[in-house]
């Protein structure tokens, strides 16, 4: 009775000890809105936390990402990573338990006969059968703050895989749409290269019934080399977007089961993006989640270097049996046990502990001032983001009314040109301007688009928390 109240009362002491520093999340100040909020295009309400790739109705992109979260390296890696982190934990908190071990043995000792005592000390055998338990009375909170370390470092790594997940969606997305930009770009290509030859044709139709010099046909066909020249970049272009897609749905490049076509439009745009508040990116970035619990885990350490300066109380009994021979074992009288705490304490070391706890100290202040660095980082990229969003809407904007007005210029210049009232260098300028003009909305088209796939990025949306991407494990 008295060894069951000692242990009850280590317990509870046990239980109301704990050294070292209790963590407290930094206290960050932020602004209330993000300077880019009322522009065209954002608004503050709540950000969208799952699967905003939907809201650009491209159900093929829908199926790349979804193929790419199951099937992609860098995020098996990671839940591989996050497996091993899931073990530690366990290991940590197998030490708040009593270690048992059973022992079976054979010994056979004989003494030299040309010693004093050797032929007064028989030759023995021994048998020996143990349950052997060791249980450290976690007087100080080493093991408690070994736990909670492990337990931050686990949450961590959960935040890591989240931070993968949203990566690997961007990255599948604006791979699709540098896929369908070099189609787009392609397909206008071909369009005025198509127009610049019929152009050629005509001029040179023209030179045969001597209304035109020879220079007009040079230039036209200046023109129409000029843009063949382009279509190969272009060409280049989808295939290595495709080969990029390829790699992140953990395929072979150049062969693919996914069927991408020859052609697609640009994913189209939502109306409006919600962006919610800087403070929302301390809960919805994976990765100044995993910094915070990082330094969670640092400060939590410091708790367990404290512990090891302070003496360490164990428990520890065998039950067993033994004998001579091994059909006496299990004959009354062969038992045997033990029971006793020991206490260890490190008296002196030369400060090594001292020293130990002032370094895991500059540690954790070393992963405090890496968080509030990466919290500033999520501000510059969510705001970096809704800047070149916001720019880009309005370019595109002003490509497309150019546009319109080249291809207007090119249909008078022509007419004119067939009724004799202009010369043909208007012709051809007004064609070079148009495809130039053309190729620079298509890629404005794409550049906004892929603005938004960053700004998604930036605000770390796209899975409800790291629990639903873990899951997949």
């Amino acid at each position: 009775m008295h060894a069951v109240r000692s242990l009850s009362f280590a317990a509870l002491f046990a239980a109301a000890c704990t050294v070292g520093p209790d963590y407290e999340a930094p206290e960050l100040s932020l602004p209330a809105t993000f300077a880019e909020t009322r522009a065209a295009g954002l608004a503050d309400g709540p950000a969208a936390d799952v699967r905003w790739w939907q809201g650009f109705g491209d159900p093929k992109l829908g199926e790349l990402v979804d193929r790419a979260l199951l099937h992609n390296h860098d995020l098996r890696a990671s839940l591989a990573r996050l497996a091993s982190a899931r073990a530690l934990h366990g290991v940590a908190a197998a030490d708040r338990w009593p270690q048992l071990d059973a022992n079976a043995g054979y010994t056979y000792r004989s003494e030299s006969e040309n010693t004093p005592f050797g032929a007064f000390i028989p030759r023995t055998d021994i048998h020996q059968a143990t349950f052997d338990a060791a249980w450290e009375l976690d007087l100080w909170g080493r093991v408690r703050r070994s736990v909670e370390a492990a337990g931050r470092d686990l949450e961590a790594s959960t935040a890591d895989v989240h931070a993968v997940a949203v990566s690997v969606a961007a990255e599948v997305a604006r791979s699709y749409v540098d896929l369908r930009a070099a189609q787009r770009r392609l397909a206008i290509g071909r369009a005025n290269l198509t127009l610049q030859q019929q152009t050629l044709e005509l001029v040179r139709a023209r030179l045969a019934a001597g209304l035109v010099v020879e220079r007009d046909v040079a230039q036209a066909a200046t023109n129409v080399e000029t843009t063949r020249s382009r279509l190969p970049s272009l060409e280049a272009a989808a295939t290595i977007a495709q080969n990029r897609l390829a790699v992140l749905l953990g395929e072979v490049p150049g062969q693919s089961t996914v069927d991408l076509g020859d052609g697609g439009a640009v994913p189209t745009l939502p109306a409006r993006v919600a962006v919610g508040v800087p403070a929302d990116l301390l809960r919805r970035r994976p990765d100044v989640l995993a910094a915070e619990r990082r330094f969670a885990a640092a400060v939590a350490r410091i708790g367990v270097a404290e512990a090891e300066r302070y003496p360490r109380f164990t428990l520890s009994g065998q039950l067993g049996l033994a004998a001579n021979t091994a059909s006496d074992v299990l004959d009354d009288g062969s038992d045997l046990a033990g029971f006793g705490p020991s206490v260890r304490w490190n008296l002196f070391d030369g400060g090594r502990l001292k020293h130990r706890v002032q370094s895991l100290e500059a540690s954790a202040e070393a992963q405090q001032i890496a968080y509030e660095q990466t919290v500033l980082r999520a501000v510059e990229e969510t705001e970096n983001a809704m800047t070149a969003f916001v720019r880009e809407q309005a370019r595109r904007a002003a490509l497309a009314a150019a546009a319109t007005e080249a291809r207007r210029a090119v249909e008078l210049a022509q007419t004119q040109y067939r009724e004799g009232l202009s010369d043909f260098q208007s012709v051809l300028d007004s064609e070079r301007s148009a495809a130039l003009i053309e190729d620079d909305l298509a890629a404005s088209e794409a550049a906004v688009a892929i603005d938004l796939i960053a700004l998604y990025k930036a605000l770390g949306g796209g899975f409800g928390g790291a629990e639903a991407v873990a899951a997949r494990d």
